[in-house]
């Protein structure tokens, strides 16, 4: 499988490489490392320009408490922490699913945090899951910047991003590329002889990595601007339904829709078949994910296939590798993806 290159700083070993300690802020803010304990633990003790010093030398290194310590921060937890967007009607369920039973055959067990979409959510999420130190970090997506990537690295914790490509690993990636995705679909309905493309997409970062990629390349096939209808936050049949309404309101002579999941998809069939409206005839239609149940719905959704059950296994693998001491054989790895043609298209 293909590997992205990597830095001289993520090659190297997570555990036991050089993970920031009070210490080192304790330094760093010109005080002792007692000091810098009370101002964590009593900052009713130490003076307010102190204070300051070692808040300011925390935020600068990333550095989170250890809330594990006092004797048992040198043995393995034999914990994995998990951060996914969802897990209800979930793309994801496969891959944690995967995850868990690897983990749990290998004598871990899987902690899970739901970030529903929110950047802040799996901020608050990730400080919480470092200051408890468990052997590895599970993460839905990567971390391009921002306070968490900052503390991960700060860790020393084993981490592996997945479901996304980034040539800058906080540490492992077994993922693949949105970008690809978006591109391979708007070629796929160009194929198919469709001439005037929509998308409908959830608000969140890779959906909308697909759908620039779908309206370049649908706009570099020659055709009319891609239409987008954003649903915000909802991810349901009810708002696939409601927006394939604006859609038709916007562009009547829309044929062919990809969606950003296979839940907005589901919405989109129900509403033409309401409509009377010809599927594939009329209106092709492609979700993401290829969740279990769309295989068998009436027309069969057309979608993007990802192997989740693959992500979960190999993330897992290299977790338990690196928490173990092992050097990890593949640290980067593109799952790739296929496209699904069934009875929309």
């Amino acid at each position: 499988m293909p590997q992205t290159k990597e830095s001289d700083n993520t090659r190297r070993s997570r555990r036991g490489s050089g993970a920031i300690t009070l210490r080192d802020v304790a330094k760093l803010a010109g005080v002792a490392p007692i000091t810098a304990s009370r101002v964590l633990n009593t900052p009713e003790q130490v003076s307010v320009d102190v204070r300051q010093k070692v808040l300011d030398a925390v935020q600068k290194t990333g550095y989170v408490p250890n809330r594990m310590a006092g004797g048992l921060a040198s043995s393995r937890s034999r914990l994995i922490a998990a951060v996914v967007p969802s897990t209800v009607m979930s793309v994801f369920m496969e891959t944690i699913e995967s995850l868990n039973g690897t983990l749990f055959d290998a004598g871990y067990q899987l902690m899970l945090g739901q970030s529903s979409y929110s950047a802040s959510r799996e901020e608050s999420l990730l400080e919480a899951i470092i200051g408890r130190r468990p052997d590895g970090i599970f993460l839905t997506g990567v971390l391009h910047s921002g306070k968490g990537r900052t503390r991960l690295l700060a860790s020393g914790i084993p981490v592996v991003e997945t479901w996304d490509l980034t040539p800058a690993p906080i540490d492992m990636l077994v993922g693949f590329s949105h970008s690809d995705i978006g591109r391979e679909v708007a070629k796929f309905l160009v194929g198919k002889g469709r001439r005037r493309l929509a998308m409908i997409r959830a608000d969140d970062e890779r959906a909308g990595r697909r759908a620039q990629a779908f309206a370049v390349e649908a706009e570099r096939s020659g055709l009319a601007k891609v239409q987008v209808v954003d649903v915000g936050a909802s991810r349901t049949i009810k708002s696939g339904r409601e927006a394939l309404g604006r859609l038709l309101e916007i562009d009547p002579e829309v044929d062919a829709v990809f969606c950003s999941s296979d839940l907005l998809a589901s919405g989109v069939v129900t509403e033409a078949r309401v409509r009377g409206i010809d599927i594939p005839g009329r209106l092709a239609i492609v979700g993401f994910g290829d969740v279990p149940f769309v295989a068998d719905m009436v027309p069969a959704l057309s979608t993007v296939h990802i192997n989740g059950a693959d992500i979960g296994r190999m993330a897992a693998r290299c977790l338990i590798d690196r928490a173990e001491g092992r050097e990890v054989a593949s640290p980067l790895v593109d799952v790739g993806f296929s496209i699904v043609e069934r009875d929309t298209t």
